[in-house]
């Protein structure tokens, strides 16, 4: 389950709203205060959700929002009256009052939205910088000139390589270029 920070101004809110996600299942690993201590705890975490409201005891929900990281989800629980049209699109907003089958259900869609976020970024091939690239590229042309290769066989030869040695694709081309350039 998602890692959860509840802030709120009123310390007997941020602790009712604790104990209702605590009993449904959440990680509650903060109760904050202030916006500057819900963003300290970010600073520990790698993602999560933040369940907060409209004013913080030193800034309002957008302040809280504009310097969140980008792998927290945001919350709001206030009166409709004051959400405005310069809500972001990222944030969830919940009436007040508040529905405690309302507040568990969309945390819950929150973070199985985050999830599926997560693991579609994991899916994605890494981005390699400039140097890996040539490293890659150096690694294949000396294949592909010792060997007889065409660069689809040369990169499929240094993905094995890598597998079979649990290293990864440009420490495997470092090693094939040293031991090529002997």
């Amino acid at each position: 389950m998602a890692n959860v920070i509840v802030a709120f101004s009123k310390s007997e809110d941020a602790r009712n709203i604790k104990n209702i996600l605590t009993r449904s299942g959440f990680s509650v690993v903060a109760v904050c205060n202030s916006g500057a201590q819900a963003l300290s705890q970010t600073g520990n975490l790698s993602g999560g959700l933040i369940v907060c409201g409209y004013r913080l005891s030193d800034m309002m929900y957008r302040e809280l929002h504009d310097n969140l990281p980008p792998e927290f989800a945001m919350l709001m629980i206030s009166s409709p009256s004051r959400w405005d049209s310069h809500v972001p699109e990222d944030v969830v907003c919940l009436p007040m009052p508040l529905k405690v089958h309302d507040l568990v259900s969309t945390l819950e869609m929150m973070a199985q939205a985050q999830a599926r976020r997560r693991r579609k970024q994991r899916q994605q091939p890494k981005q390699r910088n400039e140097q890996e690239r040539r490293l890659l590229d150096k690694a294949k042309k000396l294949l592909m000139e010792r060997n007889g290769m065409s660069e689809e066989e040369a990169h499929r030869y240094i993905q094995k390589c890598s597998m079979d040695s649990g290293t990864n694709l440009v420490e495997t081309a470092q090693m094939v270029i040293s031991l090529i350039d002997i």
